[in-house]
């Protein structure tokens, strides 16, 4: 046992208790220079501190023990300090949050009392109303005069004056602090959220107001003008912003700030023009402290100031909005987030109008990005080396701006970005625009090759179309875009896109030229929640695609990568990308290409988007095939979304024909290929006359396992599988540990099954797995073993295989303690396929 204690009265320093109980005291320069020392070297075993102390004649007299002691000691009261730190922190957020549920459960109990008089009230006005029916004066007289007095403005016009603005700016936070602490709009929690400590915070969506409307409440470490700053600066974290202009700024006598705006926001799809917004903010200081920021539109003040429509954006309303910042005890700061607009839906496709009437759509996109945007800084300011985003936060995220910028510049195509419209060939599914303007140029920085020579690409084509997909969910569709590029992306327009954006000129691309190059995911950086990340793709062995190109033999794309969480409601995905330079200088050109895919009836089916393309889900009762299509049947029909494609190619001016004419046809397959993509994915198809695509419940997939399981018996005399009482075979496959895979007997073996433990190796699912052969799993020992092994397995019927390597579809390295090959004999006793048995394996 030791203890220490600092400070002692008589003249200071510290006296440390050793084993033997005894007291050893310090002067204040021994100590002084212990703690010199400790700063220095923190590592007890470091040669450096043994070699500093022998150096330092002020402990030259002190017992190499007794220093060691006092070292343990002093790492022992930092360990304690810092659990102390961590602890206050975590009471002081729990007490924050704490009293943010007691306020949410003091506004819900309000909310009830609420409805109950309202239902009282109208109870009573309806009986009234049917005791005086026969009495009820009905002469057009009485009906206009009452029309007339409905009609009466309740509050007098608001003008442009100082005084006229002030007074629409208080009406404006009364109504907004109505919203976020108030009874104003009937708030039920959005499907899916779980609130907690952990949990992004308190997130609710309205029920029967006009518009669409989203509320969410949370705990941020910022401070409240830290947190306004960010707030006010859509830019930064708004994706779906294109501009925010402050037309005019005044200073009110109760020190707050009234501003009229004029903002942009992105159309989403290429099927409906972008909306846009007059408003006036207003920012005020309560007195309890609290910082209010809040905003509304100013479309109907009479005798307001007024802004005149512009092209190609539809004026849309903004309802009482805001932010409601209130300081925390211990810093931070507690905040209610509003978001209340009319979008005008009338004005869209009526396929499209789910959109823009989805109040759980405007809180993924905008409420809860805002919240999240905060959680994020807050932790790059907190614990810069947890933050995901690496050491350069600030650089990361505006990459990711500049790739979803771009993106939806692309998907927009505004004539004052530099935009025009190119004939169509007469099918008007890909629309095509061009853009030679200067700003486009240095914004995509073309110039640059990193070799400092000045490109001759002069402009940019955009090939763009928005089609609708039925029966898949975005998650799982995007997933696996990300994950199989080679199932729609062409190598040699990516060689293309690489080269042009570099030093020219280069050629058009021709047809795909032999086989896809190998991929390689490199992950750069991740947001808190992991809902967004950003990663960089390596397309190994391109240079051989085209011999009159300059380009290197591997290609890479910065891509930025969203919504593909299957349990997060209503969310929509993206798959954004663009060919960027190996060295990845900040100025590296970037002209972004990818896919966006919006659900479009997220509030009509909350309870399906975790509808996964396994076995697993049909596995619950041995007979349950009819019951697992019953269900799968059900949700499938629920499942809508729309799918914008845009893709950007640099190229000199002369070929812009050819261009167009390459840049129409890829799209068109990207087009066919994701339509294929996803009738195979679709729940719906899953009971196709592949018997592998069946739900395992079906007699075909059970009777597959059970040839797999008498087959290994047949020839290895002993059991695969342990069932457990009446448990189905093919449950215990699918759930076996070890990896199991069936391939077919062709000349070029290609996989058609494996169990849940087989998919997680090559990292696939049950539909891509068809397209994996068996020798791209292998190195090149493992090709040599199988050549000269396979005849083995078709004479004896199996052989074991000593451990190795092999490789999963993302080119991941799997080792293997052993594994062992056999032949799966069906009910004639004929060879169906070879079954692969990988036994401990695990990712090097």
């Amino acid at each position: 046992m030791m203890a220490v204690s600092s400070g002692s009265k008589e003249g200071g320093g510290s006296k440390v208790m050793m084993d033997n109980g005894k007291y050893v005291r310090y002067t204040p320069e021994q100590v002084e220079a212990l703690e010199r020392l400790y700063h220095e070297c923190p590592k007890p075993s470091s040669l450096r501190r043994q070699q500093l102390i022998r150096d330092c004649p002020i402990l030259s007299n002190i017992e190499p023990k007794q220093i060691k002691v006092w070292f343990q000691n002093r790492r022992c009261r930092e360990k304690q300090r810092k659990e102390a730190s961590r602890l206050q922190a975590v009471n002081r957020k729990l007490t924050a949050m704490n009293k943010l549920l007691m306020e949410e459960n003091d506004r819900l109990q309000k909310q009830v009392s609420h409805l109950v008089y309202e239902n009282t009230f109208f109870r009573q006005h309806t009986q009234q109303n049917q005791a005086a029916l026969a009495t009820t004066d009905t002469s057009c007289e009485s009906v206009v005069t009452s029309g007339q007095r409905n009609l009466t403005p309740q509050h007098p016009p608001r003008d442009a004056s100082p005084a006229g603005l002030l007074s629409i700016a208080e009406e404006t936070l009364a109504e907004f602090l109505s919203k976020a602490t108030g009874t104003a709009v009937e708030w039920v929690q959005m499907p899916g959220m779980k609130p907690g400590p952990d949990s992004i915070g308190i997130v609710a969506i309205s029920h029967g107001c006009p518009g669409v409307a989203a509320r969410a409440c949370g705990l941020v470490g910022l401070e409240p003008a830290r947190v306004a700053e960010i707030l006010k600066d859509r830019l930064s974290w708004y994706r779906d912003c294109r501009t925010v202009d402050v037309l005019n700024v005044m200073s009110t006598g109760n020190g707050g700030t009234i501003e009229l705006l004029y903002m942009q926001l992105y159309a989403p799809t290429t099927l409906a023009p972008g909306r846009d917004f007059w408003l006036l903010r207003y920012t005020s200081l309560l007195e309890d402290g609290s910082l209010v920021v809040c905003e509304r539109s100013l479309n109907n003040t009479q005798n307001g100031p007024a802004m005149p429509a512009v092209q190609h954006f539809v004026r849309a309303d903004m309802m009482p909005s805001g932010y409601l910042i209130r300081p925390c005890e211990g810093g931070g700061s507690i905040i209610h987030i509003v978001d209340h607009i009319i979008l005008e839906p009338w004005s869209v496709p009526e396929v499209l109008r789910p959109l823009y009437e989805s109040s759980m759509l405007l809180a993924q996109r905008t409420t809860m990005a805002a919240l999240r945007h905060l959680r994020q800084i807050s932790q790059e300011v907190s614990q810069p080396s947890v933050s995901g985003w690496g050491r350069r936060p600030a650089a990361l995220r505006a990459l990711s701006q500049r790739l979803s910028k771009g993106f939806n510049e692309a998907v927009n195509g505004f004539t004052d970005d530099g935009w025009s419209l190119l004939e169509s060939d007469g099918i008007d599914d890909v629309t095509l625009l061009v853009n030679s303007s200067p700003s486009k140029m240095m914004g995509a920085n073309l110039g640059y090759n990193g070799g400092g020579f000045a490109s001759v690409t002069s402009s940019v084509l955009c090939a763009k179309a928005s089609m609708l997909l039925q029966n898949v969910p975005p998650a799982i569709l995007l997933r696996f875009l990300r994950e199989h590029r080679s199932e729609w992306a062409d190598s040699s327009i990516d060689a293309y896109s690489a080269a042009a954006i570099k030093a020219g000129p280069c050629n058009l691309p021709g047809v795909r030229a032999g086989g896809f190059g190998g991929q390689v995911i490199l992950p750069l950086a991740h947001t808190i929640e992991h809902e967004e990340f950003m990663e960089v793709i390596k397309l190994e062995n391109m240079g051989y695609y085209r011999d009159d190109m300059t380009i290197p033999g591997d290609v890479f794309l910065l891509q930025l990568c969203s919504g593909v969480d299957e349990n997060a409601v209503g969310t929509s995905a993206e798959l954004i990308f663009a060919p960027i330079d190996a060295s990845f200088s900040d100025d590296a050109p970037i002209l972004p290409s990818g896919f966006r895919i919006i659900p479009l009836d997220s509030t009509s089916d909350a309870a399906s988007p975790n509808r996964t393309l396994d076995l697993a889900s049909a596995l619950e009762v041995g007979t349950a095939g009819s019951k697992a299509g019953g269900e799968n049947s059900s949700h499938s029909g629920s499942t809508k979304s729309v799918m914008t494609i845009a893709f950007q190619f640099a190229f000199e001016v002369h070929l812009q024909d050819n261009i167009a004419t390459m840049a129409r046809q890829y799209v068109r397959s990207i087009i066919a290929s994701v339509q294929r993509v996803s009738l195979a994915l679709s729940p719906s198809r899953f009971g196709s006359q592949n018997a592998f695509h069946l739900p395992p419940g079906t007699p075909e997939a059970q009777t597959l396992a059970r040839w797999i399981s008498s087959s290994y018996r047949f020839y290895l005399g002993v059991e695969l599988l342990k069932s457990e009482g009446n448990e189905p075979i093919l449950k215990s496959l699918w759930h076996h540990t070890d990896a199991v895979l069936c391939c077919s007997l062709k000349a070029l073996p290609v996989f058609t099954f494996a169990n849940q433990a087989g998919l997680d190796m090559l990292e696939t699912t049950l539909v891509a797995l068809q397209d994996i052969t068996l020798e791209k799993i292998f190195d090149d020992n493992g090709k040599k073993t199988l050549c000269s092994e396979f005849p083995q397995i078709m004479q004896q019927g199996f052989m074991c295989i000593q451990g190795g390597i092999c490789l999963s579809s993302m080119g991941r390295p799997v080792s293997y303690e052993r594994a062992v090959a056999w032949k799966v004999l069906n009910e004639e006793e004929t060879a169906h396929c070879i079954c692969f048995m990988f036994i401990n394996w695990s990712f090097v």
